[in-house]
């Protein structure tokens, strides 16, 4: 089912707060440089820094302990697959791409397929990657904005993402993001990668798992 409904609510329960990132616009009064950048970002390590196609920059803080326990599992599961099957590399939410619009954004998975790694300088590796991860992962926390995540995936399939999905744990949903459109899936048991990632599965129980410990 192909379906480019956006979902107007936060993330969560009603008791859920919804924190936006916090934006900061510069133009045209500045206009950072690519190097400029990536040094502001080296002297902030502890937030996670964006910044848009238009120039803006977004700071996010710290993510709490059940997202970060939820995508340590995402890492894991991708690290294990990726390390066996030997086609890309894996990254986590640390890795800042570059993308084709100016934009410089950091899913909390990226994958990228060594054909195309094989391309850039390694001095280049040690900065922003200047392309579009082949597929992302961004898994929602309750401090997200449902609608902005939904934006940020349209934006990587407009720059080139094969296949992307865009995890909500409490909801229990999933949407899966095609070149061709966007599929809306509920409670499903595992994700497949297609014919991206042949052969890749993620069981989905323990993302959907609050806590190991309650």
């Amino acid at each position: 089912m192909v379906d480019q409904q956006v979902v107007d609510a936060p993330y969560g329960d009603a008791q859920s707060a919804t924190v936006p990132a916090l934006v900061l616009r510069l133009r045209p009064a500045i206009d950072l440089t690519r190097e400029q950048f990536f040094q502001f970002c080296q002297l902030n390590r502890d937030v996670t820094i964006e910044r848009t196609a238009e120039g803006d920059i977004a700071i996010m803080a710290p993510a709490g302990w059940e997202t970060s326990m939820r995508n340590a599992r995402l890492i894991a599961a991708w690290y294990l697959w990726a390390e066996e099957d030997g086609s890309g590399v894996v990254c986590d939410s640390s890795a800042g791409f570059e993308l084709p619009n100016g934009a410089v954004r950091s899913p909390d998975v990226g994958w990228v397929a060594r054909s195309r790694l094989a391309r850039i300088p390694r001095e280049q590796k040690r900065r922003f990657l200047p392309l579009c991860p082949d597929f992302v992962i961004e898994l929602c926390s309750p401090s997200d904005s449902v609608p902005a995540l939904q934006r940020k995936m349209e934006e990587y399939r407009a720059n080139g993402t094969r296949l992307g999905w865009l995890i909500l744990p409490d909801q229990h949903r999933v949407f899966i993001y095609r070149p061709n459109g966007v599929e809306r899936r509920v409670r499903p048991s595992a994700l497949t990668g297609d014919e991206v990632l042949p052969g890749f599965v993620l069981p989905l129980a323990g993302v959907w798992e609050s806590s190991p410990v309650e």
